[in-house]
């Protein structure tokens, strides 16, 4: 996968500086937020109604302000002082703004640029973002420096520069990369993110890394991962591993190379996916040994996994992805085209996916989900990411999909929302500002019409079906409101100017979603 990540990000586009039609209001010398119930990321159960009070980007005041079904009294409620603004959210649900701990920004082959990725985000309450693979810091830092100073609406950024980025030869002594992991932080990057070295040079980068203070991510790809899995990369510093390679792998038992095929060749993805749906069976199973020791030294380490379980997920129902409802509208011609069977671009492995390669994935899925579960419910820390922008899935909507994939590996709902906001304000080393709605944290919030932890779909643009008492059919929830570092974001208008720039395109290009082979 290394290698394909590289011509990715190599060909990320430039930043596209047009101020947005919607680019929030805010912030405030005063907001009160009126009325709202809230599910904190700490795992309280849900209160209200509660106003919030805000004073430029910090929060200064949780006050509870009734009772369920009893008329607020006005004279308990806090003052707005003059030049305040008031956000009447009655009846509304408040959650800390979401955490999306694996990111790309667009990129040339996709031809998404940042400003449409970032609407996408902001619309589905995607407040911070860990960026796990640019063109480089520079690159990112103008993007950070942007939203700043309101040039574009987007969420924080938390940089992480793919390991050996920015030179032109391979990093192949440890001098080398303790000296590439110092300028990266000199440059302003927040921390690293790994695809594979020799033991050598990976223990040298991370034990670098670490005395600097820094995070690292890692995506642990096959061409090192015999040598080098994620009991290997816990042990040196490694802070969070990305998707689940490495980990089935530090399971083994009876080999220590996954079974290949012999006729199997990395840079053909239907190999290298329809194989990797193997693989959790090749691994020690639930309950053995090897299984609880593996798990006991992660959490000995307070080691993240962040799963992106959905960016596999059409390895298990490729027409479900396919399909997905909010292509036709929000998914950008040039998107859904790098999406399609392909055997040059990354994730298009569709060159004759089946009913067999499904059914491997599924039982693939259900052993993974089972480890994450049995880990967080070991007190281990689970983070939400979801590493869009390939094998149809779209920015923002993937995020809200892998909310729906934890609460199906046995999270309880607001154990999904701490995935997304508190475990990954943990995992940046961010949990004194972020992640929950605390008096002195920065004022990040998702706010939605509908009760998201009855039903996780209320937090998609396009909402959920409902039918009426009339036998009406209608669609409700969507996030209302995004509000980052008090700056607030009309959600709904966010995803029309998003819908505007994929029609713009159609129109340009006399374009329409067809299914393939069937154009």
């Amino acid at each position: 996968m290394k290698n394909i990540y590289i011509l990715f990000l190599l060909g990320l586009i430039c930043i596209h500086t047009t101020i947005g039609q919607t680019n929030g209001e805010g912030p405030f010398t005063q907001l009160i937020i009126r009325g709202v119930t809230l599910i904190n990321g700490n795992g309280a159960p849900p209160m209200g109604p509660l106003d919030i009070t805000v004073e430029k980007n910090q929060i200064t005041g949780i006050h509870n302000v009734g009772y369920p079904g009893v008329k607020i009294d006005e004279a308990k409620r806090p003052k707005l002082k003059e030049g305040g603004r008031e956000l009447d959210a009655s009846g509304m649900y408040l959650l800390p703004g979401f955490i999306d701990m694996h990111t790309h920004i667009g990129g040339k082959a996709q031809g998404a640029t940042p400003e449409y990725v970032f609407k996408l985000w902001l619309a589905h309450g995607v407040t911070t973002v860990r960026e796990v693979g640019g063109p480089g810091i520079d690159w990112t830092l103008d993007l950070k420096e942007k939203i700043r100073n309101k040039e574009m609406p987007g969420p924080r950024i938390v940089s992480y520069t793919v390991f050996g980025n920015g030179k032109d030869e391979p990093i192949t002594t440890s001098g080398e990369a303790r000296e590439w992991v110092r300028t990266n932080a000199n440059k302003g990057a927040d921390g690293i993110k790994f695809f594979g070295a020799s033991p050598e040079i990976m223990k040298a980068a991370l034990d670098e890394n670490g005395k600097l203070g820094k995070g690292s991510a890692m995506h642990h790809a096959q061409l090192s991962v015999g040598r080098w899995n994620v009991l290997n990369s816990a042990k040196a510093g490694l802070t969070s591993m990305e998707h689940w390679y490495g980990l089935p792998e530090a399971l083994f038992h009876d080999r220590t190379v996954q079974h290949y095929p012999l006729d199997y060749n990395y840079q053909n993805e239907q190999h290298r996916f329809a194989e990797a749906g193997k693989l959790w069976a090749q691994a020690a199973g639930p309950g053995t040994e090897h299984w609880k020791k593996t798990m006991d030294t992660l959490l000995a380490l307070d080691f993240t996994l962040d799963p992106t379980f959905n960016i596999y997920e059409a390895s298990r129902d490729l027409m479900r992805a396919r399909r997905a409802e909010w292509h036709e509208t929000y998914t950008l011609p040039s998107l859904w085209k790098f999406y399609q069977p392909s055997k040059i671009s990354h994730g298009s492995y569709w060159h004759y996916w089946g009913t067999e390669e499904e059914v491997a994935w599924k039982e693939n899925f259900r052993i993974w989900m089972q480890f994450v579960n049995e880990f967080k419910n070991r007190g281990g820390r689970v983070t939400t990411g979801s590493d869009s922008g390939f094998i149809f899935q779209l920015y923002g909507f993937a995020y809200v999909r892998e909310l729906e994939l934890l609460r199906e590996a046995g999270f309880h709902p607001l154990e999904v929302v701490r995935a997304a906001t508190l475990n990954g304000a943990e995992a940046l080393g961010m949990d004194d500002k972020l992640g929950t709605v605390e008096v002195g944290k920065l004022a990040d919030f998702v706010i939605v019409e509908e009760n998201p932890l009855q039903n996780l779909k209320v937090l998609y643009g396009t909402g959920a079906i409902r039918l009426t008492e009339e036998n009406e059919v209608v669609r409700v929830g969507g996030v209302k409101y995004t509000i980052r570092d008090g700056i607030i974001y009309d959600s709904k208008a966010l995803l029309k100017e998003v819908e505007e720039m994929v029609t713009k395109e159609k129109e340009t290009q006399g374009f329409e979603i067809t299914q393939p082979g069937m154009d």
